[in-house]
């Protein structure tokens, strides 16, 4: 008996070195590697968010980011899914795959320098990095390049696949990645976002559906015989009367707004041709679709009673984002442990003037500091990374990008994610991403509770079809005619 003991007790010594070993390569060997990419990926970062491309004419972005991952040995596919700007990168070492989500477009009509006070620049595209893609873009293959060193120096089997994903803004890049089949054989995706905040929440958010309606009237002098004009305009602001009635009647979790895109030149002349351009959001994908339905009957209703014609084209659809906590509760531990953001004397400057500009902030500067709990929350807007999680298991997370109290899509983002203090949090942000990546391939085991989780999350009868149908990409979403 005191022999077994012996063995057993020898036995789990040995188990107890190979934890401490595993976890020394996990939590310190990637970091390293990290720590040796910074310049490179931090100057990426900038670059693109100078490039400052809108969906789907994100070329020099794309570009950029494909090229640095082929430099370290990654193999690369480029225009997937019908996208040229769509690219995937993979190391494969054998075994599991990681994949690792990067976003790259900006926002229209946000050319903002890194002032801390509005300064509107005029730049080749008009548009600004106000959602902080430059950085998760960038950080994201930065992360991806210290696990391939991480699999390559310590032999372990696995395959780290980086996703370039163009036009999450309104363009659904990831939905056509995800229809195309391009995520089967991916056993867990990684993705984070810019934010003022360090969390790593089970996050929802609401599933989405647009399209731009368009109204063909009749042209005529205003003023000299308006009887012989059907005004398109008219149709638009029929429908958008008739939606704003219905609100009433809508689920209160319901969001629906829009923008008139076109609704004539001149107020002498009736418009023959006016666009509205519609979201549609709910948490849940079915209500969307019903929603969805009737707005489309406003549209119907608005041709009809002003004599005009209607056509519509559906612009994109996301599913709402699917929680996994198995991945997740991991992914909160890493950050945790790597902690939040610390500024410096100038970046503290900067941040206090920046936070002048707030109205009624919902942060103070020095929360960027820590980590929030891990809490269920859910978010009101959408992300087209929903269609992957309800079919990979999925996990992400927030870093604090921004200064405390910025709202996302606006100019104060664009400006602070131009500086150091937006660059610490894509390093916190690599790191994070790097370790959980790291630590999933080192315990295998967990992608086999993760799958399990999403196949009870979805049900036994979840067939996955897209809410924008089998449409082709709308390449030019984001052009100006």
């Amino acid at each position: 008996m005191g022999k077994k003991k012996g063995i057993f007790q020898k036995k789990s010594i040995s188990l107890l070195v190979l934890i401490l070993i595993t976890n020394n390569i996990n939590s310190d060997a990637v970091i390293n590697s990290i720590e040796i990419h910074k310049e490179k990926f931090e100057n990426i970062a900038i670059n693109i968010w100078n490039y400052a491309e809108l969906g789907y004419q994100e070329k020099q972005s794309s570009n950029l980011l494909a090229q640095s991952l082929k430099d370290e040995g990654f193999v690369i596919k480029k225009g997937v899914a019908d996208i040229p700007s769509a690219f995937i990168a993979e190391f494969n070492n054998g075994g599991p795959v990681i994949g690792i989500l990067g976003e790259f477009d900006a926002l229209p009509g946000l050319a903002q320098s890194t002032s801390p006070f509005k300064e509107v620049i005029d730049n080749e595209t008009g548009a600004g990095h106000a959602c902080g893609h430059h950085l998760f873009g960038a950080a994201s293959a930065w992360a991806a390049v210290a696990v391939k060193e991480w699999l390559v120096k310590n032999n372990v089997p696995g395959t780290i696949r980086f996703y370039g994903t163009p036009a999450e803004e309104g363009g659904s890049g990831k939905v056509y990645m995800v229809r195309e089949g391009l995520f089967n054989d991916v056993d867990v995706v990684l993705h984070w976002h810019p934010d003022d905040t360090n969390s790593a929440n089970s996050r929802t958010s609401n599933a989405n559906k647009s399209a731009k309606f368009t109204f063909r009237g009749i042209s005529a002098h205003a003023a000299g015989s308006p009887e012989q004009g059907r005004s398109a305009l008219d149709g638009v602001e029929a429908m958008n009367h008739m939606v704003n009635m219905m609100r009433e009647h809508i689920p209160q979790e319901s969001r629906i707004h829009y923008v008139i895109t076109k609704g004539g030149l001149a107020p002498n002349v009736v418009p023959d041709l006016a666009e509205v351009y519609y979201y549609v959001r709910h948490p849940k994908m079915t209500v969307v679709e019903d929603l969805f339905l009737r707005v489309l009957k406003t549209a119907n209703g608005a041709a009809l009673g002003t004599d005009t014609k209607m056509s519509y084209e559906v612009m994109h659809g996301n599913f709402s984002l699917l929680p996994n906590d198995t991945l997740q509760k991991i992914v909160h531990k890493n950050l945790e442990q790597l902690g939040g953001v610390i500024y410096n004397n100038e970046e503290n400057k900067y941040a206090s003037n920046i936070y002048s500009t707030f109205i009624e902030p919902n942060n103070k500067i020095g929360t960027q500091e820590s980590v929030r709990p891990f809490k269920s929350s859910h978010g009101y807007g959408s992300t087209d990374v929903g269609d992957v999680s309800w079919n990979v298991p999925t996990a992400g997370f927030r870093t604090a990008t921004w200064v405390p109290g910025t709202a996302a899509h606006s100019w104060q983002a664009v400006a602070s994610g131009g500086t150091s203090i937006g660059l610490k949090g894509a390093e916190l942000a690599a790191k994070t991403l790097a370790k959980t990546a790291t630590e999933i391939f080192l315990d295998t085991s967990i992608i086999d509770i993760s799958k399990n989780e999403l196949k009870y999350r979805v049900g036994n009868n979840f067939e996955y079809k897209p809410l924008l149908g089998d449409r082709k990409p709308p390449l030019d979403y984001r052009k100006v005619n």
